[in-house]
């Protein structure tokens, strides 16, 4: 067995019960006050110094010298009341669907193991415990704020939790080279008109009207702008205006999601969701304000890291349970690290369909098995003691 298996197996049950805490916690955003002080009096309880990057992360450095590989654990959770009802369910209207509680308390199970062999370490490793995930703003805040400066960082890798997928069997280990994960941006677009009764249309301008228009005119963008085999997807998912059933609207507000596996198309689309909307706005005599509200572009891995990183993987979870995917469709603001240095993202699988894990992520209902958990732990120490190994100066 990879030691640093077998002695992630031995933290087990407090890994778990670290993983459980954080889970009822379920903090959202860059307001974390509890976990942030849980993972600090953890790392220290380790003998490591946490410090705080930026508005609300926390890194620490161990070994010294040489290489700096990065290990990144996002922290923060969904804003959605929890379905599971498990014993240590969150209570606050928040749940870790997501599986971030997971990936900080096997990251806090990392540092331990990584502290324990500090020694044989051949440069440094640093911690990256990351806020604001959900939103596609923690890492950049971190970034800006230096995360990977003293010591520059020269590669980083991140681990995530997948579950009630086909491919998610509990401790299969998955990646992608180059293209990971599409861009993900919400737009707000602000329709403009003139309130009348509707008695007297011609003296209004129905912003309900135009905002229809607007859906049905940024549909061309995919059917008849984008080439086909450059897969893409823009919806608008919700549609706001208007006060009664006998009145024209004034104002009404759609927002939408677009996702791209380019940076030419995300750029592209983006462009054209600002002409479609204020020409169509101007066709029916009203105006349109687009603001893009937040944003990550495609998540693009660097293809010698993830080959390398995966060979490192086989040692803790074996060779025939690694495997390379095709490209997911979901988003990652890891993408802000990964455009920086040289990166690899791996999916450590928690639970499949087959295995009755019928609810998969960012649903209220997913459910984990948390015999995995110390195998992810093993996974983020091996890959950087072996990352270390082979790059040392």
């Amino acid at each position: 067995m990879n030691r640093y298996l077998e002695q992630a197996r031995a933290l087990e049950h407090e890994l778990i019960e670290n993983r459980r805490t954080l889970h009822a916690y379920a903090e959202t955003g860059f307001e974390l006050p509890k976990t942030l002080a849980f993972v600090e009096r953890e790392l220290k309880s380790c003998g490591l110094i946490p410090v705080r990057v930026g508005r609300a992360g926390v890194s620490c450095t161990i070994g010294s010298g040489g290489q700096t590989i990065l290990l990144r654990a996002d922290m923060d959770a969904l804003p959605m009341a929890e379905q599971t009802g498990l014993d240590f369910a969150a209570q606050n209207g928040n749940c870790h669907s997501c599986g971030h509680d997971c990936h900080t308390a096997m990251l806090l199970a990392a540092a331990k193991l990584l502290k324990r062999n500090e020694a044989n370490l051949r440069g440094t490793v640093k911690l990256m415990f990351q806020p604001a995930e959900e939103q596609l703003a923690g890492a950049l805040d971190m970034i800006e704020a230096g995360i990977l400066e003293n010591p520059q960082v020269d590669a980083a890798m991140a681990l995530h939790i997948m579950s009630g997928m086909p491919h998610s069997h509990t401790g299969a280990v998955t990646y992608c080279k180059g293209p990971a994960l599409y861009s993900g941006d919400a737009v707000r677009i602000t329709v403009s008109g003139k309130d009348a009764h509707g008695s007297t249309p011609e003296a209004g301008v129905d912003a309900i009207n135009i905002a229809a228009h607007i859906v049905i005119a940024l549909q061309e963008i995919l059917a008849r702008e984008i080439p086909c085999t450059d897969h893409a997807v823009l919806i608008v998912g919700k549609i706001e205006g208007g006060t009664t059933c006998n009145t024209l609207a004034g104002t009404a507000v759609l927002e939408a999601s677009v996702r791209a596996i380019t940076r030419e198309s995300r750029d592209f689309i983006k462009r054209r969701i600002q002409e479609i909307s204020q020409t169509v706005a101007a066709t029916y005599r009203g105006r349109a304000e687009v603001e893009f509200v937040y944003g990550m572009p495609p998540l693009v891995t660097d293809v010698a890291l993830s080959e390398e990183l995966a060979s490192y993987c086989a040692e803790v979870a074996g060779g025939d349970m690694v495997h390379e995917m095709p490209t997911s469709n979901g988003s990652e603001d890891f993408t802000a690290v990964a455009e920086r240095v040289p990166s690899a993202v791996f999916m450590l699988g928690v639970g499949s369909i087959d295995e009755g894990h019928t609810c998969s992520m960012h649903n209220p209902g997913m459910l984990v098995n948390e015999s995995a958990l110390a195998e992810g732990a093993a996974l983020y120490a091996n890959c950087a003691a072996r990352y270390l190994e082979a790059h040392s100066r």
